[in-house]
């Protein structure tokens, strides 16, 4: 499943060419020239990260970035500045608004691609095409493979996106509620015990590695995913 980028952009041109560019690198792409317009795709569809012009009409972007952030919901989602402004004040501001980064106009598409995954790499490592290792099990998401000591795991696709996300965010304890919004995607309603019938498939193909048990039940909480076992 593709990720989904924001493209937050009130010049056609600009946001055009960027939307080539991201879909070339195999990103979807969600569009919106103004800040109004971005809320709308927002509350309908968390995307992975968003693209924000700071001069926008209306609400600016940097007003845009701070509304994001007093949101529980969208307080962590990551953004970058996108701005002709290139005075060091300006990108400090920027950053205390609430930018992850920030990048001046004009830029390559080269530069803008990278800053995207090293931001993608650092606040949603599941989102990536990085191999993830851990103890003896190795997950591809390029080849969407999963093995453990040369021996092929086979996984249906929810079980697949659980596990990416449990390993690229080990050691780390998940409620289900969380694991609903980020595997079954934001605004999708399913009932929490959906998460339980899949953690109990994961478990069962893991089981013939002897790693089923790096997925660990944390009681009256959720689900950890560790390399030392129970």
């Amino acid at each position: 499943m593709a990720v989904t980028i924001l493209v937050v952009e009130d010049e056609p041109a600009i946001r055009s060419l960027i939307e080539v560019n991201l879909r070339r690198a195999g990103y979807a792409v969600a569009l919106a020239a103004d800040a109004n317009e971005a809320q709308r795709i927002v509350n309908e569809t968390l995307p992975a990260l968003v693209l924000l012009d700071w001069m926008l009409p209306g609400i600016s972007g940097i007003e845009y970035a701070r509304r994001l952030r007093r949101d529980a919901r969208t307080k962590t989602l990551p953004i970058i500045m996108l701005t002709a402004k290139s005075e060091e004040r300006d990108k400090v501001d920027a950053l205390e608004g609430g930018a992850d980064d920030y990048v001046t106009k004009p830029f390559s598409a080269r530069e803008l691609m990278a800053r995207i995954k090293a931001l993608l790499r650092r606040n949603a490592p599941h989102t990536t095409d990085d191999l993830i290792k851990i103890g003896d099990l190795l997950l591809d998401p390029v080849s969407h493979r999963v093995s453990a000591l040369d021996e092929t795991v086979n996984l249906g696709p929810t079980e697949f996106r659980l596990l990416h996300f449990f390993m690229a965010h080990p050691e780390r304890v998940h409620s289900r509620t969380q694991l609903l919004d980020r595997i079954w995607g934001d605004g999708v309603y399913v009932e929490e015990r959906t998460v339980d019938v899949h953690i109990r498939r994961l478990r069962a193909a893991l089981e013939p590695t002897k790693c089923d048990d790096m997925i660990q039940t944390v009681r009256g909480t959720g689900y950890r995913f560790s390399a030392s076992g129970r």
